[in-house]
């Protein structure tokens, strides 16, 4: 029997409508590949109902699920916002995409995470565009018994390069060395649980906001835009905020794609009011982010039936917002998750597959109001079933989709 909470999930996204309708389930797409890992943390979780149940789809099939959502595309080994990365995570069954949207010295649209982030995040410094960087890159300093006093640096920009000296530019994983002390250590750094077996000289595409929408209309998927905080201020050469918000959803009409297969984010309130009053079609299943960093800092029950009466229909809070843990240790849907449904508000949740190996006690941002009960790789399954049944989410993003693509078509989400 559906808890409460789940009922309401249920009641909930019927009445948003077209958060889960469409084709994406309609279609038996059996492009969709899933690889070992699914299969690898079924095994690894504790014996129990929920082991057994999960077990029994092993043999398929699977097809996209708009539960899953490609975050950066399938950042966990592919650089992210790139070409690949995109395919990558529509063939691992994700039925929403993300593209991070910011805009070059053009004023055009690009899929990058940050404005300025080319520094981490592509090749840039390794190239005749480093002397566009607002900061150059600076090496690390060392005192005399080789403690490191000050890290490697560097800052570089989308809007201080073209669209077109932009689309020369390489994408990689997100990370540098702040011991570095050349370019080429700076641009090493991934963290020893990803890999750059994808980002090598031929790979690592980048993509226009445009091109993203072709990519995603052709891989059958929807697609989530977040409209990024700009890194320089606004208006940007008489290109202001409004302009900004306006021209990401003009992209989307320009390309004939329905608002119903189109949700916009942002951490910006004033984004999300902006759509709702100026893009009605696409506003109504706008997805406003939170960027809470510890539970204290979530809003109240107040502030969250606020958002609702303001238009809001869809909060985005990190995933350890909307879990706790009861007496027993056992996860549980947080006080925050059952506000937001009292409120009348949709949940979508960020991120699975970011964290690293889990079970070593220290599991970070995302698991920091549950990291005591997590205590293998399998207990990943464990916290997804607690987002979806008890909380009721309308969807996750995730850095390897076929993990929530896995669990998704074994619960027929």
């Amino acid at each position: 029997m559906r808890s409460p909470v789940l009922r309401f999930a249920c009641t909930a996204i019927f009445s948003l409508g077209p958060l889960l309708s469409g084709d994406a389930h309609a279609r038996d797409d059996q492009s969709v590949q899933l690889g070992p890992r699914p299969f690898f943390l079924v095994n690894d979780m504790e014996d129990g109902k929920l082991k057994n149940e999960l077990r029994k789809c092993a043999s398929g099939p699977f097809r996209k699920s708009d539960f899953s959502i490609g975050h950066r595309g399938a950042a966990l080994q592919f650089p992210e916002h790139t070409r690949e990365s995109y395919e990558a995570a529509a063939r691992m069954g994700a039925g929403i995409v993300e593209c991070d949207v910011t805009f070059t010295k053009d004023k055009e649209l690009v899929c990058r995470h940050a404005q300025n982030d080319l520094h981490t995040t592509t090749n840039i410094l390794a190239t005749p565009l480093a002397a566009t960087c607002i900061k150059p890159f600076t090496p690390a300093e060392f005192d005399a018994s080789g403690n490191l006093i000050k890290p490697a640096a560097a800052e570089c920009r989308t809007s201080e390069i073209t669209l077109a000296e932009f689309k020369t530019l390489r994408g990689k994983m997100d990370a540098f060395n702040p011991r570095a002390r050349t370019v080429a250590e700076y641009l090493g750094g991934t963290a020893s649980f990803r890999t750059d077996l994808y980002a090598g000289p031929t790979s690592g595409t980048l993509m226009t906001h445009k091109e993203s929408i072709e990519l995603f209309k052709k891989l059958g998927t929807k697609m989530t835009p977040e409209l990024k905080s700009p890194s320089v201020a606004m208006p940007f050469d008489g290109f202001s905020q409004e302009d900004y918000a306006r021209k990401m959803i003009a992209e989307y009409r320009a390309a004939g794609v329905s608002a119903r297969k189109v949700f916009a984010q942002s951490f910006n309130i004033g984004d999300i009011l902006y759509w709702i009053d100026h893009e009605p079609e696409f506003g109504r299943q706008a997805v406003y982010l939170d960027d809470a960093q510890t539970a204290a800092d979530l809003p109240n029950a107040a502030t969250l039936a606020d958002y609702k009466a303001k238009g809001i229909n869809i909060v985005a809070p990190p995933t350890f917002a909307l879990l706790a843990l009861d007496g027993t240790g056992r996860i549980v849907a947080s006080d925050y998750a059952g506000n937001a449904k009292a409120a009348g508000l949709g949940i979508i949740t960020w991120t699975l597959e970011r964290s690293g190996i889990l079970a070593d006690g220290s599991n970070g941002f995302y698991y920091q109001t549950i990291d005591s009960s997590v205590h293998r790789e399998g207990d990943m399954m464990k916290v997804l079933d607690v987002l979806a049944q008890e909380v009721g989410i309308l969807g996750i993003f995730s850095d390897w989709p076929a993990t929530v693509t896995y669990y998704a078509n074994c619960k027929g989400l």
